[in-house]
């Protein structure tokens, strides 16, 4: 996957990445809101982001929306990004303009990590919540639920018995952040951590979640169900 709002500079990453016989370019993009849109039905192992970009830069796409098991690669004219894009685990950081035997060496290197299977696997996401931008650990969510003040908005529901809410996600985008092998949507409004289910039925979820001093149980509906039962019996 390619994104940079430049279109001369998309349309050269495209040609230079048409030149290795084991890299296929899945989709282009040069507006980042359509890159987000497009992002949880797109199959792909790479993507290669500009960093300057209007209203959303490329390191908070990495950092908001991309898939934790995904690898990137940035590209961008300016130096000072470079320490931020390390701490979100880039493959690598290609400044502008960008010559083929560093690019090539970009793409060598992401070609090892995937054969590997070696890449850091993100442990965490910042998410905006009611609280500010703030930093949740996979392994803290227990369950999500839609607002029902607006549905724009998610509850999380983490370890600690904290709740915090989620500003203005959709499911889609949520769960193309979340560990797809630990999460699970449920039903048109609920996501849940597959960690906390103690008993199913064929439309019911017993957890081990506690509130008001009973676990939760939630619905398991029909267009979900197939895939919780893939998930949880692995």
């Amino acid at each position: 996957m390619l994104l940079d709002d430049e279109l001369p500079a998309l349309s050269y990453l495209k040609i230079l990445c048409e030149e290795f016989p084991n890299v296929e370019v899945v989709k282009v993009f040069n507006d980042p809101s359509k890159f987000l849109d497009q992002i949880p039905f797109l199959d792909f192992n790479l993507c290669i982001i500009d960093i300057q970009m209007p209203n959303i830069n490329g390191l908070e796409i990495a950092n908001n929306f991309l898939l934790n098991d995904k690898l990137i690669i940035f590209t961008t004219a300016h130096k000072e990004f470079a320490a931020e894009a390390f701490d979100l685990n880039a493959v690598d950081y290609i400044r502008k303009p960008l010559q083929k035997e560093r690019f090539a060496k970009a793409i060598s290197k992401a070609i090892k990590l995937l054969r590997s299977n070696k890449f850091v696997v993100r442990e965490h996401v910042v998410w905006n919540t009611n609280k500010g931008k703030t930093l949740l650990n996979f392994d803290d969510i227990l369950y999500i639920k839609s607002s029902e003040t607006d549905s724009r908005d998610k509850i999380v529901y983490l370890n600690n018995s904290d709740t915090i809410i989620i500003k203005n996600l959709s499911f889609d985008q949520i769960l193309s952040i979340l560990p797809k092998y630990n999460f699970c949507r449920i039903n048109k409004k609920e996501i849940i951590a597959l960690k906390t289910v103690l008993h199913f039925t064929s439309d019911e979820i017993k957890t081990s979640i506690s509130q008001k001093n009973q676990t939760l149980t939630l619905s398991l509906s029909e267009v979900f169900k197939d895939e919780f039962k893939a998930k949880i019996q692995g």
